[in-house]
């Protein structure tokens, strides 16, 4: 029936970011636990096996494993993982432009999966399966590049407690060189982190003094998605 053809494809369009949601309240908590790196891994891991699962629905005539992939791939993307890597394995003087670099990537990605689901390219009868299933090769190029690069200094000095370690990630990161400063903004970050508490979402809901950020955050959030950009 045309109704539950709607609802099912409405499901399968938002489930994506119900998958998100759940990656995103379990970030801090795995990368605390697992390390910034060891978790992107796993994400890469996910992403290779949700793509699988997509696409092998045709060959398989279940929309159901569309449903579990596109869910899937909600609960990898949505960890808010390559930004803090990326931004804690670039030096200082490039932080900001390597934090601006994943925005950037991830809306031409967008684009690149929009003009490639085009009726002419992979949006086909026959090559949809494919155009399922290519969220799974960038997936795959980290996965077998990630295990050359070092885990993020800030974790292994903050939550490890590993200072050799943290200086050995950041010259196989950097170069040979002097490096002590970035070392000392490190450690000061962690003297500061002991003397803050860390705030859970409804204990940040009921906290008075960030009340109107919060309001700022939640509505800026919600016009970006009502403003037309994702059609752009």
């Amino acid at each position: 029936h045309q109704d539950n053809l709607l609802f099912l494809w409405s499901i399968t369009v938002s489930i994506f970011g119900i998958g998100g949601l759940l990656g995103s309240a379990g970030s801090r908590y795995l990368t605390v636990k697992y390390g910034k790196k060891k978790c992107l891994l796993c994400n890469n891991l996910l992403m290779i096996v949700a793509a699988t699962i997509m696409g092998c629905s045709k060959i398989a005539r279940s929309f159901e494993m569309i449903l579990i992939g596109r869910f899937m791939c909600g609960v990898s993307l949505c960890v808010p993982l390559h930004h803090q890597y990326v931004g804690e394995i670039s030096p200082k003087k490039l932080r900001g432009f390597a934090n601006s670099t994943s925005s950037f990537f991830w809306s031409l990605g967008k684009a690149v999966g929009q003009i490639s689901g085009q009726r002419e390219l992979l949006g086909s009868q026959s090559l949809w399966p494919v155009l399922m299933a290519s969220c799974g090769l960038p997936a795959l190029v980290q996965l077998v590049t990630l295990p050359f690069f070092p885990e993020s200094p800030p974790y292994l000095f903050m939550h490890k407690g590993d200072q050799e370690a943290c200086r050995k990630a950041i010259r196989q990161l950097w170069g040979e060189g002097h490096h002590q400063a970035e070392i000392d903004d490190i450690m000061k970050e962690k003297a500061t982190m002991k003397n803050t508490k860390i705030l859970s979402v409804l204990e940040l809901m009921k906290e008075q003094a960030f009340r109107w950020q919060l309001y700022m955050i939640v509505i800026l959030t919600a016009t970006v998605q009502l403003c037309g950009i994702n059609a752009v």
